[in-house]
């Protein structure tokens, strides 16, 4: 019951934006547009004020590498991350900049500016800070944006939730300064009710995405995709209990990784032979422990060889490479659920500024379109190096993306 409130909810707020405010959809599309940016330059900060015993939104964001913006640091709880403002020490013009209000930031969602409607606030609940999207409507639910993991008196990080990221408006295709906070696609998991006393109803309870499952990904840019991998079991950490996200990834270990990750997808029972019963490819020997995984794979396009008849299984894979068979394992597991095998692209393309001549060059910009599972070299820049031997860190991150585009495009399918 419900979840049927809420999505009339999200129906709701789209209509009462369109009808109460006086823009329309199409009119507002007119006037503010928004740009993708590179999110590993933005942080969401709680700010205290009232010393302490209060907390409003600051979005901080790196324009120039002279200097740094900020700098976080873990809590003893290892939940928090406590953020030092590191500009309030120095002249940060044209190195920083910050939005205190909501004349430098607003919510948008699924294309339409919600800024007239509702306020980004930041309060506290059950001994944690909430980020919220908080209506003038009184009769409409709160947005849940992201959240603190803890309550602290001192500058912490707001952690976004998962299918919220930060972009630039844009007027007239000029960009501005205003920074978004975006969400497309349905709002049903994001409202929250019973704010206004203090008590959130139905608010789940913090996830352990964002705590380190391993030392040595404390600090990783994928520390959330890695940990949610982790969790469905396409890829694993190690016997001394870490994770190597540095680490190369060879091609039979993606191959593994890949078909694991598509059988825990619905509606994909398929079976791979406890063993090969023969070898797929000259240096893959029928007895190696990745050969029947391999067949499986060849068999159903998803991986193929050299001209020279190899496999090279212990050859590190290229980022390029990694690409090539996600797309080809996404066009799979399409197939196997009755869709087309075409690809959605559903996110604006990254204009990599080293693929032009690649071989790879135009699949890697469809792969960044499909729910950006290709980005940035370590999410910062302009370079995807193709060429570059993927790591582990990232190619979790990207066969996890790969996974929640396919279920995704399943479910708009429904």
């Amino acid at each position: 019951m419900k979840l049927a409130i809420y999505r009339a909810a999200a129906i709701a707020i789209a209509t009462t934006i369109a009808t109460t405010t006086g823009f329309s959809a199409s009119s507002q599309a007119g006037q503010f547009g928004q740009q993708e940016v590179d999110q590993t330059r933005f942080i969401a900060v709680a700010s205290p004020y009232q010393n302490g015993n209060a907390h409003q939104l600051l979005i901080l964001e790196q324009l120039a590498d002279n200097r740094p913006c900020w700098q976080e640091y873990t809590s003893s709880q290892g939940l928090l991350t406590i953020v030092e403002p590191l500009l309030l020490n120095f002249d940060f013009t044209g190195v920083c900049s910050r939005s205190t209000d909501s004349n430098g930031y607003s919510i948008r969602v699924n294309g339409e500016d919600f800024g007239l409607r509702y306020s980004v606030r930041v309060v506290p609940h059950n001994g944690d800070l909430l980020l919220v999207g908080a209506p003038g409507d009184r009769r409409m639910p709160h947005i849940l944006i992201g959240r603190a993991y803890g309550m602290t008196n001192e500058f912490v990080k707001l952690n976004l939730s998962p299918g919220w990221r930060f972009t630039r408006r844009t007027f007239d295709d000029r960009t501005v300064g205003h920074v978004y906070l975006t969400y497309d696609g349905d709002l049903t998991a994001t409202l929250i009710d019973g704010i206004r006393s203090g008590n959130v109803a139905a608010l789940p309870e913090p996830t352990p995405n964002l705590i380190a499952r391993f030392p040595d990904t404390r600090n990783d840019i994928y520390l959330a995709e890695i940990n949610q991998a982790v969790t469905i079991g396409f890829i694993a950490g190690f016997n001394d209990n870490t994770f190597r996200p540095a680490e190369s990834l060879t091609r039979e270990q993606l191959v593994s990784m890949v078909i694991e990750a598509l059988s825990s997808l619905p509606g994909m029972a398929f079976s791979v032979p406890p063993q090969a019963y023969s070898s797929p490819y000259v240096d893959v020997r029928v007895d190696r422990w990745s050969a029947a995984k391999i067949e499986f794979a060849r068999q159903n396009n998803i991986v193929s060889g050299y001209q020279d008849g190899s496999f090279r299984p212990a050859q590190p894979v290229t980022r390029a490479e990694l690409m090539a068979v996600l797309r080809r394992a996404a066009e799979y597991a399409r197939s196997r659920q009755g869709q087309s095998p075409q690809l959605p692209f559903n996110q604006p393309e990254i204009a990599f500024s080293d693929t032009a001549e690649h071989w790879a060059g135009r699949l890697i910009g469809q792969m960044s379109t499909f729910c950006h599972v290709a980005t940035p070299l370590n999410e910062r820049g302009t370079q995807f190096a193709p060429d570059r031997a993927a790591q582990r860190n990232y190619a979790a991150a990207a066969t996890l993306r790969m996974l929640n585009c396919i279920n995704l495009s399943e479910t708009a399918s429904d």
